[in-house]
């Protein structure tokens, strides 16, 4: 009857206001227990997904860090081939595998050697001018020895008037000295100093160093000129092995020149 006629929904209304102080008091220690539990559940998934972007995070930041080391190889590379297309020769890259810049001794180990083609006497080039030339060789790798280095000799043009010169070079990996000058050598500071391809060995019109010194004593036959390499010496790590002239085609060369002196003796 009373659930059909609803007579007692007021006193169940008074009875159930009058024990929920007791049932929240029955109920408060599991409620504890479940809010306990939940924080700290939450509390320890963060801690674990916090970790977790952490290590993403620095794993990120590793990738990063390497795509930006590849963009910087990319364009030193791209930087090389457009060098190779000036030399118009047959190329090749090399990686640097050592440096040795003593005072007395500026050579560089390069990665390539004589199963890749490599001969002494190649010269190696960056796509700013001309480091040095190769001057030992072995099957894996090769040991070329910088434009800088004491025992190194090159010989070079100024690029504005075409005055003819030696640039050695002193131990010192960013200054070449010019000596033999004479004091009215048509030669000024900022000039551009190229390979004047005299010897054969390296491709003439190449970027080799800038003057950045020109001294004229009165009382001295010879004037002072030091110039700085446009190489990158101490920063290249690829460099560029060019074909200019090797042994083999110097040899048909000299035997061709041979022949020809041979039919004109003839009788």
């Amino acid at each position: 009857m009373d659930h059909r006629q609803q007579h007692m929904e007021n006193v169940r209304s008074v009875l159930t206001t009058a024990i929920y102080p007791i049932q929240y008091v029955i109920n408060l220690p599991a409620g504890i227990g479940e809010w306990l539990t939940d924080s700290l559940s939450s509390r320890q998934t963060l801690l674990d997904q916090n970790n977790s972007l952490r290590s993403q995070q620095f794993l990120y930041d590793t990738q990063l860090q390497k795509l930006d080391a590849l963009a910087a190889e990319n364009m030193r590379l791209r930087a090389l081939l457009d060098s190779s297309i000036k030399v118009n020769d047959r190329v090749l890259i090399a990686e640097l595998l050592s440096v040795d810049m003593r005072p007395f001794s500026q050579q560089v180990v390069i990665s390539k050697g004589s199963r890749n083609g490599v001969y002494r006497g190649q010269p190696i080039l960056d796509a700013s001018g001309i480091l040095g030339q190769v001057v030992h060789v072995s099957p894996f790798n090769s040991t070329a020895m910088l434009i800088t280095d004491p025992s190194h000799a090159l010989p070079v043009q100024v690029n504005r008037s075409g005055q003819r010169a030696i640039a050695v070079g002193t131990g010192e990996s960013n200054r070449l000295e010019l000596p033999h000058l004479p004091n009215n050598a048509d030669i000024e500071v900022g000039d551009l100093l190229v390979t004047s391809g005299l010897g054969g060995r390296f491709p003439p019109g190449y970027p080799a160093a800038r003057v950045t010194v020109v001294t004229r004593n009165p009382g001295q036959p010879f004037a002072e000129v030091q110039a700085e390499p446009t190489g990158k010496l101490e920063s290249a790590r690829e460099v560029l092995l060019v074909w200019n002239n090797p042994p083999e085609a110097a040899d048909q060369k000299r035997a061709a020149i041979t022949d020809e002196n041979n039919e004109e003796t003839a009788p």
